[in-house]
């Protein structure tokens, strides 16, 4: 089965931005996130891509955005303009580990196909207009804590299999060669 992970700095308050930039500077998360994600495709929206400077090394970025006039900079980079088409990008690359960096957005959108968070829990309140999907407990399972001075890196697994399901439906290899914008 296909694992799509939500990766992302998380605030006590549900906090992730302020649609500007980043509202905390943690070396050990950025080292972390780069050995993670290394050699996966990163599923991101336009303004995430924007804030990154460029593509990360080492890592396929597939960019969500409307926007069909938008051109990413030279790099490993794919744009995908609906959901459909990003997952289609993300079942070209089956031996690649699968990442939903954000933003807040792109998170809520992919959500149902989300089978895995790797949260960093941020021991913070900061005020912030982009926020993350709420961790229902009824639906998340906690499988890991390591505990850092000032947050904690937090992995979760969905209770149930309905999202891997989804996941590996929409992402099965197109048969007939069909648009994946088109349905």
């Amino acid at each position: 089965m296909p694992r799509l992970t939500a990766i992302a700095a998380v605030a006590r308050n549900g906090v992730i931005g302020d649609g500007a930039g980043l509202l905390w500077h943690l070396p050990a998360d950025f080292a972390r996130f780069k050995r993670v994600t290394m050699g996966g495709v990163l599923v991101m929206g336009r303004r995430t891509f924007a804030s990154l400077g460029r593509p990360l090394p080492g890592r396929t970025s597939i960019v969500l955005t409307r926007d069909t006039a938008w051109q990413p900079p030279a790099g490993d980079v794919v744009i995908a303009h609906t959901v459909s088409a990003a997952l289609a990008e993300l079942a070209r690359r089956p031996g690649q580990a699968w990442w939903c960096i954000g933003g807040g957005q792109v998170y809520r959108e992919l959500w149902d196909y989300t089978t895995d968070l790797d949260i960093t829990d941020v021991h913070a309140e900061p005020v912030g207009t982009v926020v993350f999907p709420v961790i229902d407990p009824a639906q998340w399972r906690h499988v890991r804590r390591e505990p850092q001075d000032g947050f904690d890196f937090v992995g979760y697994e969905r209770r149930t299999p309905e999202a891997a399901a989804a996941l590996a439906a929409a992402t099965r290899p197109l048969q007939d060669g069909s648009d994946p914008d088109a349905a």
